[in-house]
């Protein structure tokens, strides 16, 4: 009796959970907004840090000259991993949201990379460059 209460009970919970996301569904025109304002979330945050790692390291005009380069590059890279992922027009409604996706994903992952000149990394890394040694 107990079990048969138990699958009833869990039967419920299943339902009325489909029900709930049916009521709160969104569009895919509101899904794929959603997703781009995320990507630009990302990409305000990257450059957010990479003025930061002009400013600090701006007595260094050799470094910030080759990370203007190495930034430049990037976003050649990305527009063309871009085109490669999602190499026609067409694809369907959720296409921009995946595309969306796709950009912030690597525009954050791009902006840990870059944080390493903000952070620092710890003392004793022998090959550092031109990153600086971080606090302990």
């Amino acid at each position: 009796m107990l079990c048969l209460k138990f699958k009833i009970s869990a039967l419920v919970i299943l339902i009325f959970g489909l029900v709930s996301g049916i009521a709160h569904a969104q569009s895919q025109s509101t899904l794929n907004a959603n997703a781009s304002k995320q990507y630009q979330a990302a990409d305000k945050e990257l450059n957010s840090v990479y003025q930061q790692i002009i400013k600090e390291y701006s007595s260094k005009p050799v470094f910030i000259r080759n990370l203007k380069a190495a930034q430049r590059a990037w976003i050649k890279l990305r527009t063309a991993d871009l085109a490669a992922r999602f190499p026609s027009s067409g694809g369907g409604s959720a296409t921009p949201m995946c595309k969306s996706m796709y950009l912030e994903n690597i525009t954050r992952e791009r902006t840990k990379y870059l944080r390493a000149w903000v952070t620092g990394i710890p003392e004793g890394d022998l090959c550092s460059g031109s990153i600086k040694i971080g606090q302990p």
